[in-house]
């Protein structure tokens, strides 16, 4: 049995006029379009020999960056790589240093004593990695962060804020986005340690902003020969008001909150962790012990500041008006929001620095970005990416595993210890400092 032509096409039109044929054709056509319009080249805002560095050693800034499909907006990119992103494996030696005034500081290094391309350790290139808000070497873009810099042969140490990776509080200070005094001293512990290594910072978020702050007030004695930074909040006025918006209050400003009173909390006592370890090694010596070390930790704090009255902070502004504005000696959140914000001390950076940034960042408005300051100078490169959210960036349909965000740093940690020389001409420095 034969059927006519006419009699295939009638079929065929039944077929594709059906409401919901349509109306699947029409979505997919949809959303291949707006997805197409997503997929676009990062804008790279710098000088034209910076630039074009750039484009020779770090081909990723020319490349089109096309995020996860079904990741639509900067929330949901943040959200889902917070809940998806893959921990590689990573072995630490951890060290603690004592600060000046009494203080101790957790380092976690990976050295790296396998590098082929470096072999003798003592020359061997240094990543500093400075995690964000309540971040520690524990982070999934930490971990990958390292990945990336070790397959390279690099050695890498991550800096853990005081407080945030357990260890005891010896002193009324934490930490906060403008002091960079701690910073400063594992600098010089590093290059004490090896003063023949290049050093390059690599700041997250609030780590960025502790970067860049540090990079400022150094200027050409930082110990460093470059920066790298990810997600940086711009100005922290501004960035407040952004999270305080309700759709960001609810999904990321009281979480982030949360973090920090828990951080308050495990600095005023054991912490449960810590607490079983002590019991592992002492037995019940721990359970006598632990009302004196939750007491003498809670008495450091009140010190400056009313534990109680802090832990009903709700958001991040009432956490840093009640906590950080008086352990650091502020008069307001004002005051300290604008001393912190590192958009103002870029014009005295004296290393190479690339920042990248997303413009539905939900933590770091696109309006606060610093495009003229950042025009104006010859070693400050901004690649902004239209989609990417908060430390997200991600690509591909099952955004588990290596993201936008780790090929940039891996591409520019390479140009910048392969080819220092280079760098340090493009961006107008025209001597190597590796101290």
């Amino acid at each position: 049995m034969f059927v006519s032509q006419s009699e295939l096409w009638r079929a065929y039109w039944d077929c594709v006029s059906r409401p919901d044929t349509v109306f699947i054709c029409s979505l997919t056509a949809a959303l291949c379009y707006l997805w197409g319009r997503r997929c676009q080249i990062p804008a790279l805002v710098c000088s034209e020999a910076f630039s074009a560095f750039l484009y020779n050693y770090c081909p990723v800034v020319v490349e089109r960056f096309s995020p996860t499909p079904w990741c639509w907006g900067g929330r949901f990119q943040t959200l889902v790589s917070a809940l998806l992103k893959s921990r590689p494996p990573v072995a630490y030696r951890n060290e603690r240093i004592r600060t000046v005034d009494g203080g101790q500081i957790l380092l976690d290094w990976v050295d790296n004593q396998d590098s082929a391309a470096y072999p003798e350790s003592s020359t061997r290139p240094t990543v500093l990695i400075i995690p964000g808000l309540t971040g520690n070497s524990k982070q999934s873009y930490v971990l990958h962060a390292i990945s990336q810099a070790t397959r390279r042969g690099y050695r890498c140490l991550v800096f853990n804020n005081r407080g945030v990776a357990g260890e005891e509080l010896l002193t009324p200070v934490t930490y906060c986005a403008a002091n960079t005094s701690d910073l400063e001293r594992v600098v010089q512990h590093v290059k004490g340690l090896y003063p023949q290594a290049p050093l390059l910072g690599y700041g997250v978020s609030m780590g960025g902003m502790l970067l860049l702050n540090y990079l400022g007030r150094k200027h050409a004695e930082s110990g460093m020969v470059a920066g790298f930074t990810i997600s940086v909040p711009w100005d922290a006025q501004k960035s407040s008001e952004s999270m305080e918006e309700p759709l960001n209050l609810l999904l990321f400003n009281k979480y982030l909150t949360v973090g920090l009173r828990r951080a308050v909390t495990r600095s005023a006592g054991l912490g449960f962790l810590k607490f079983l370890n002590l019991f592992k090694q002492v037995g019940c010596i721990a359970l006598i012990s632990l009302p004196f070390v939750f007491n003498r930790q809670r008495k450091i704090l009140e010190k400056v500041v009313d534990v109680d009255y802090v832990l009903r902070a709700r958001t991040i502004r009432e956490f840093d008006e009640r906590f950080t504005t008086l352990l650091f000696g502020y008069k307001s959140c004002t005051e300290y929001y604008g001393d912190a914000s590192p958009d103002r001390k870029l014009h005295n950076t004296a290393v190479p620095i690339l920042c990248l940034n997303a413009a539905d960042d939900p933590f770091s408005p696109q309006h606060a970005f610093p495009l003229t300051i950042v025009q104006s100078l010859p070693n400050v490169a901004l690649l902004l990416t239209a989609h990417g959210g908060h430390i997200a960036f991600l690509q591909g349909l099952f955004p588990r595993g290596e993201s936008y965000m780790e090929r940039v740093f891996g591409q520019f940690v390479q140009a910048v210890f392969e080819h220092p020389n280079e760098i340090n001409r493009a961006c107008g420095i025209m001597e190597k400092r590796n101290s």
